[in-house]
């Protein structure tokens, strides 16, 4: 299994996932600042996830929101760590840490940290956002880069939460795409999505009414095929993940939402 798979895959499950395409352009909808539809998370909210492998729990990770100050901003701090556990950290340890500052009324990033390490890879850098600039410190191999970013451009963990409060599925019907402007490491991305409509699903809560989409990654070394991987979003107000379906070159990955407390809004079970 690809090295780096747990840490994209729990990061497509919570940005709904580095886009298919870099520097594209499609004739999908932008999401984009003007477009805030609803408040779907406060400082405090936290989720557990587990990654399975096939049929073996191989991963668990972890998010959580705070309200911190960054050089002066009022920010959120979005925290998220992933780990391998049981027989698989045996065989093969991953440790992820990833760190978000974002405005907190605009969801606007300013600062962000990719720390990982898994297996003999390592990684560790800082993306600073200034004025459609996004400096970028690696730490590792000390050196630094300036890059433009677009004006909407998020990065891999504000993706997140701005999408949260700025996707208007309503304005969405069956089939229809939609795409977010984002910045990784070194390069600016297109993420794109498909929506696939409504479908109450079963989880360890019970019953929950979500909205399924698509989202689009490169086939190839990973994924089987563009459309590999499924998504499904709660359908009330908070709009969390519920449950991720990826098909991989070998084998398939599951990610389940396990835990989560501090929600903003009232999380909705069907009641049959």
């Amino acid at each position: 299994m690809n090295r780096r798979c747990f840490s994209l895959l729990f990061f497509i499950f919570i940005s709904s996932t580095l886009s298919s395409q870099q520097n594209s352009k499609t004739n999908a909808s932008l999401v984009n600042y003007s477009s805030k539809v609803r408040d779907a998370f406060q400082a405090g909210e936290w989720f557990k996830f587990k990654v399975y492998y096939g049929i073996f729990n191989a991963c668990y990770a972890t998010l959580e929101l705070k309200e911190e100050k960054y050089n002066g901003y009022k920010t959120f701090r979005a925290k998220g760590v992933g780990k391998t556990s049981g027989l698989t950290r045996f065989f093969f340890k991953i440790d992820d840490y990833y760190d978000s500052y974002f405005l907190s009324d605009v969801i606007k990033p300013v600062h962000f940290i990719r720390n990982i390490s898994e297996g003999n890879y390592k990684k560790h850098i800082t993306i600073d956002f200034s004025d459609n600039i996004a400096s970028v410190t690696n730490i590792i191999k000390g050196t630094q880069n300036k890059f433009k970013v677009n004006p909407n451009a998020q990065d891999l963990m504000s993706c997140f939460y701005f999408l949260r409060n700025h996707f208007d599925i309503d304005e969405m019907t069956v089939g229809d795409t939609a795409t977010v402007d984002m910045f990784f490491d070194e390069s600016n991305y297109e993420f794109k999505f498909k929506y696939l409509g409504k479908e109450k699903i079963k989880t360890k809560f019970g019953n929950v009414m979500a909205l399924k989409f698509r989202p689009f990654v490169v086939s190839g070394r990973v994924f089987r095929s563009s459309e590999s991987i499924t998504l499904w979003i709660s359908s009330d107000e908070n709009k969390i993940p519920l449950k991720l379906k990826a098909n991989l070159r070998v084998g398939s990955i599951t990610v389940e939402l396990d835990e989560f407390k501090g929600l903003k809004n009232p999380f909705d079970i069907v009641i049959n």
